[in-house]
């Protein structure tokens, strides 16, 4: 099976990011999870987005706040696809900042963004593109949504 990058500009992103890696490994997706700072580490930034897809990711989350170009530097530089999580940070403009970032992308150089610290939606969108392509990966996932389905209807038992 085909494993997920999940990578973040910098530690602090982590309480926001392990909402994907908790409902990767709820899958049963192989995680790997990462610091690549794109202002702070370059060189690693490079090395990663230009060799991920030879090293069994299928998929790369990648989380970061402020100006936020991780994701479309890894983007720019893989062929995989590449799900953006705009995360709100210390020194954020409120989230927009980071959410306006990963969003406007150039044509040519796509990126999936999710809410603004949406990385459970991110973690389940990396999880349905390798179902895509893995039965044993859509089965969860379609037990995951009539899961939703039935809390929805038993929240609603609630209110009679």
């Amino acid at each position: 099976m085909k494993k997920v990058g999940v990578i973040m500009g910098s530690k602090s992103d982590l309480p926001v990011m392990q909402d994907a890696i908790d409902i990767l490994k709820g899958f049963d997706i192989e995680v790997e999870v990462d610091i690549v700072s794109a202002h702070r580490t370059p060189e690693k930034l490079f090395d990663y987005g230009k060799h991920a897809h030879t090293r069994g990711f299928a998929v790369i989350i990648a989380g970061a706040g402020g100006a936020a170009h991780l994701p479309g530097m890894i983007a720019s530089l893989s062929p995989l696809p590449v799900i953006g999580v705009p995360v709100k940070s210390s020194n954020s403009i409120d989230g927009w900042d980071s959410v306006l970032s990963i969003l406007q992308m150039p044509g040519g150089v796509p990126v999936a963004t999710v809410a603004l610290n949406g990385a459970k939606n991110a973690g389940i969108l990396a999880a349905q593109i390798i179902g895509s392509n893995d039965n044993c990966v859509l089965d969860k996932v379609l037990v995951y949504k009539e899961g939703l389905k039935q809390k929805v209807n038993e929240s609603t038992k609630d209110l009679k």
